[in-house]
């Protein structure tokens, strides 16, 4: 399969570019080496872009955890203002260039999306949020795949990560493509399954969206997006990814000899105990909807194949 190349916007430390306050970079070759295949870059590094220099005095964030200033450690320079007023223009700019997500450093007082130390005014730390950038980011793109790059480590997270980005691409290509009502429900019934290992209750809520298609088109795709992101947030479990192919399975079954279709259910009941990662039943199903006469919608479910098997081989899922 041929895959879209991604357009990621990045903390510009992680692709190795020198612009930490002490001139340094925080290049992370895990992320790097894990998607570089797949990703158009796009670096921004807001401290840099808004005039700090390099080097510069360190940057804590101060007072309010839900709207907290930007200072200088040592000098008290407060750079709020202007980091707000640059996000503002920057975040435009980038709504321009098609991102299907963004990676950003964590623990940064600019780019970090979580537990970024919030200092009362005698600098204690004692609240924590996003990063004065990352909280403008959030709200600009609330429904764009955001993560930090530390939490790319972990399997489950960098799956969610990967099939969000992923989701995000085709839905927007999607849109890009002329989309009518027919084409929406084509779009939605290749996903169902997909979405049923993520969260069936958004599944739910999507189909009766997609059922009103004909009555609130084009204005329920507004609400589709939102849903499918609210989806995407969810992490794929061995519970709703086997109820899923289990699903899969009855419209199969039928087609198969009894000792292959024992065989499915096997390996289907080994990876739902935890024995084997997910790959194994996927393999299995695929190879045999490639041999057998199934229904077309089974055929074209993006389960089967949702983003490139290596970015997530390793996963134990």
């Amino acid at each position: 399969m041929k895959w879209p190349r991604l357009r990621v916007a990045i903390s510009a430390c992680l692709l190795g570019e020198r612009v930490r306050f002490d001139g340094g970079h925080r290049r992370d070759d895990f992320v790097l080496g894990l998607l570089d295949r797949y990703v158009e870059w796009i670096p921004v590094c807001p401290e840099v872009e808004v005039g700090m220099g390099i080097p510069r005095e360190p940057v804590i964030l101060v007072g309010d955890p839900k709207s907290p200033r930007l200072i200088g450690r040592r000098s008290g320079q407060d750079w709020t203002d202007r980091m707000e007023q640059w996000a503002a223009v920057r975040l435009e700019e980038l709504s321009t260039l098609d991102l299907d997500g963004f990676i950003l450093k964590k623990g940064s007082p600019s780019c970090g999306l979580f537990r970024v130390p919030v200092y009362t005014e005698s600098g204690t730390p004692r609240w924590t949020g996003p990063g004065l950038f990352a909280r403008a980011l959030i709200r600009r793109f609330p429904l764009l795949p955001i993560e930090e790059e530390g939490r790319l480590r972990d399997p489950i997270l960098r799956e969610r990560f990967i099939a969000a980005l992923f989701t995000y691409r085709r839905w927007r290509d999607w849109q890009k493509s002329a989309p009518g009502p027919e084409g929406f429900i084509r779009f939605h019934t290749t996903h169902k399954l997909f979405l049923m290992a993520r969260s069936p209750a958004c599944l739910q809520h999507l189909g009766r969206l997609t059922a009103a298609a004909g009555q609130r088109w084009p204005a329920i795709l507004q609400d589709y997006e939102a849903w499918l992101a609210k989806a995407m947030r969810e992490p794929l479990s061995r519970g709703r990814a086997a109820n899923a192919l289990y699903h899969a399975l009855g419209f199969l079954k039928q087609a198969l000899p009894d000792k292959e279709r024992q065989e499915l259910v096997e390996h289907l009941r080994a990876y739902q105990e935890g024995r084997v990662p997910l790959i194994v039943p996927l393999t299995l199903f695929r190879h045999h909807i490639q041999k057998t006469s199934v229904p077309e919608w089974l055929r074209q479910q993006v389960l089967w194949q949702p983003y490139p098997e290596e970015l997530v081989w390793q996963s134990p899922l």
